[in-house]
C-alpha cells in the first residue's frame, strides 16, 4: 500500500484495535496498555505509517515543541543542562528546538520572534535576558517563559537558579577558614543576575570576618577574558592569596594562567574556587573547589514549572533557588581543624 494512503483506520483494522487506540499510542502521555501499543507500532511500521504531526496540532492547537534559548554553550554547565532539559522534555512528550542568542536585545527580540514564529508551547531561556517588551509579546501569545539559571525580577516569569547569595557565602567562609589575607574576584558578565548574587554573597561572607575583595577583576564568562583578567590582577607586588572566580569555565582559564605563564603554585602560592562544579572540575589536572550548581534538580523544576503554566496558563509564576553543596578537592587550602574535609 502505498505510503501516503495508509491512515490510522488501516493501522487499526491491522492490528485489531480501534482507531482510538491508534491515536492515543502516538499522542504524547495518552493512557494505553503496552500490549496494545506494541501491536499498533507494528502494524505502522508495517504499513509504513507515520502520524501527521502538523495536522494535529492545528487541531489540539498544541505543537507539542518548546523552545530552548542559550547564550553561553562554551560554558560546559550549558550543554549539559541542554541535554538535560531535552530528554526530561522528550520524556514528557515535547520536543525541544534550541536556538542561540545573545545579551543584546535586538538579537534576542529576533530568536523570540522566530520561536513565536514556530508557535511554541512554551519557552526556557538559560542565562540570557528579557526586556519588558519581549516579555509582554510572549504573554500576549500565550506563550509560558521560564528562566534556568538566570533570575529578573519580572512578576508575569518564573525562574529556576541556584542560591547563588548562598553559593558565595559559602566560598567566603571556606577562604576565610584557610586563613586567607588578600582575596581577589574575577566576575562574569556583570549583568547577570547569576554574577551579581554570587558578588554579594562572596563580598556579604568575607565582610562578616570585617574582610574586602582586594582586587578585581571582570571575565565576562569567557575563557579569554578571565585569561586576561587574571594577566591584569597577578602582574603586582602584593597579589592576591586566593581567588574566587564566578564560574569553573573561567576558572580553569585562571589556573592555566597562574601555573603556566606567571609561574605560580596552586594551592601553595594561591587558591582558586569557583562555581558550578562541571565534569572538568573533578579532573586531576584542575581538581577545582567549587559549589555545585544541582542541575537534575534546577531541570526537574524548571520543566515542571513550564508544564504546569503550559497546562494552565493563570498558574502564578513562580521563583526557586536551588542550595548546592560545596566541593572541596586540591585547587584551594583546606582549613585544619574545621569541617571542611575534601571530598
Amino acid at each position: 500500500m502505498p505510503e501516503k494512503s495508509v491512515t490510522s483506520k488501516h493501522v487499526a483494522e491491522k492490528a485489531g484495535v480501534s482507531r482510538s487506540a491508534v491515536s492515543r499510542v502516538f499522542t504524547p502521555g495518552a493512557s494505553v496498555s503496552p500490549t496494545t501499543a506494541a501491536k499498533v507500532r507494528a502494524a505502522a511500521r508495517a504499513l509504513g505509517y507515520r502520524p501527521n504531526v502538523l495536522a494535529r496540532s492545528l487541531i489540539t492547537g498544541r505543537s507539542r515543541i518548546i523552545g530552548l534559548v542559550v547564550a553561553y554553550l562554551e560554558n560546559q554547565f550549558y550543554p549539559e543542562a541542554i541535554e538535560k532539559l531535552s530528554k526530561n522534555l522528550q520524556s514528557k512528550g515535547y520536543h525541544v528546538l534550541v536556538f542561540m542568542a545573545s545579551n543584546d536585545t535586538e538579537a534576542t527580540q529576533t530568536v523570540i520572534d522566530e520561536l513565536l514564529d514556530y508557535q511554541v508551547d512554551g519557552i526556557i531561556i538559560a542565562s540570557v535576558g528579557l526586556s519588558n517588551d519581549l516579555t509582554r509579546r510572549c504573554e500576549d501569545a500565550g506563550i509560558p517563559i521560564v528562566l534556568f539559571n538566570r533570575d529578573q525580577f519580572d512578576d508575569r516569569l518564573s525562574s529556576v537558579t541556584s542560591d547563588n547569595m548562598a553559593g558565595g557565602r559559602k566560598l567566603a567562609a571556606f577562604l576565610l577558614a584557610g586563613d586567607h589575607k588578600r582575596i581577589g574576584h574575577i566576575a562574569g558578565w556583570e549583568g547577570a543576575s547569576t554574577q551579581i548574587d554570587r558578588e554579594a554573597g562572596f563580598k556579604a561572607g568575607l565582610m562578616e570576618a570585617d574582610m574586602r575583595i582586594v582586587a578585581r577583576g571582570v571575565g565576562n564568562f569567557s575563557f579569554e577574558g578571565a585569561q586576561a583578567a587574571t594577566r591584569e590582577m597577578f602582574d603586582r607586588d602584593d597579589p592576591p592569596d586566593a581567588v574566587f572566580v564566578a564560574n569553573d569555565h573561567m576558572a580553569f582559564a585562571v589556573m592555566d594562567v597562574l601555573r603556566f605563564e606567571l609561574g605560580f603554585s596552586i594551592p601553595t602560592d594561591v587558591s582558586v574556587v569557583g562555581y558550578d562544579d562541571v565534569q572538568i572540575a573533578a579532573w586531576a589536572s584542575y581538581d577545582l573547589t567549587t559549589v555545585r550548581q544541582r542541575a537534575n534538580v534546577m531541570v526537574e523544576q524548571a520543566t515542571d514549572l513550564l508544564l504546569a503554566r503550559i497546562e494552565d496558563i493563570d498558574t502564578p509564576p513562580r521563583r526557586l533557588c536551588i542550595d548546592g553543596p560545596l566541593i572541596i578537592r586540591g585547587s584551594a587550602r583546606i582549613p585544619t581543624g574545621t569541617e571542611y574535609a575534601r571530598i
